[in-house]
């Protein structure tokens, strides 16, 4: 899952969000869907893996291990 920036008009917060293209992503303040996609920065040398560890730590906090590798990923029964 990609994660996205996003600015709400109607509470004018910019925030990022772990979404499945599928999903419709909400304001995690207010709760409108009235979203703006907003263009990302480009990950600078050095730091991606920050932020993949930033990326994978919201994902598990959400339930999601998509984006984890197969022997990363809890084992569940």
């Amino acid at each position: 899952m990609p994660l996205y920036d996003y600015r709400c008009p109607d509470c004018d917060k910019t925030f990022e969000l772990l979404v499945k293209i599928s999903d419709t992503p909400v304001c995690p303040s207010c709760g409108g869907q009235h979203l703006e996609k907003l263009v990302s920065k480009p990950a600078p040398a050095g730091k991606t893996a920050g932020i993949l560890a930033s990326a994978r730590s919201q994902a598990a906090k959400e339930g999601h291990f998509s984006n984890y590798k197969a022997s990363e990923r809890p084992r569940t029964r």
